[in-house]
């Protein structure tokens, strides 16, 4: 049985006929210096919950906002490298990423050193035009950004 998440796509009105999307940089030492191909949808496991309240309560989690579940509106799912099968929705907000606040995971650091620490499982938020999205995205959750993009018409 793959493994499955759920996330959300925040999306927010730019001007005339542009959105943008919020999209999540992953913290801990193994991301630090990655950038293009590395941010991701804001999401997590999904396993006996319904994955519309997975995805808002991993929402809320990653990113410090609250989102009302029952108006994250379904957008699909995709397959990523690893096998792992996320749904996603979208909703329409405003995030100031400034305030944002993730939660965190321990890890050992330096691998070896016997050192645990902890680190944010998001270092950070930014919101992105469509074309910028696409090259910030991993490249297995690119198709929700088209999905996205289809929905809002742009």
């Amino acid at each position: 049985m793959p493994r499955r998440s759920a996330g959300v796509i925040a999306v927010r009105r730019a001007g005339a006929g542009t959105i943008e999307v919020l999209l999540a940089h992953p913290g801990g030492p193994l991301w630090a210096r990655r950038d293009d191909g590395a941010w991701s949808i804001p999401k997590g496991e999904c396993t006996d919950e319904d994955p519309r309240d997975a995805a808002a309560r991993e929402f809320a989690e990653e990113v410090g906002v609250a989102v009302d579940a029952g108006a994250l509106q379904p957008i699909g799912d995709i397959t990523q490298k690893s096998g792992k099968i996320v749904t996603a929705y979208v909703i329409e907000t405003d995030v100031d990423p400034a305030t944002s606040v993730s939660n965190t995971f321990t890890m050992e650091w330096p691998r070896g050193s016997g050192t645990m620490r902890e680190f944010p499982e998001i270092d950070r938020v930014e919101w992105f035009d469509m074309p910028t999205a696409g090259r910030k995205i991993l490249p297995a959750q690119e198709p929700l950004l088209r999905r996205v993009a289809d929905l809002y018409g742009v």
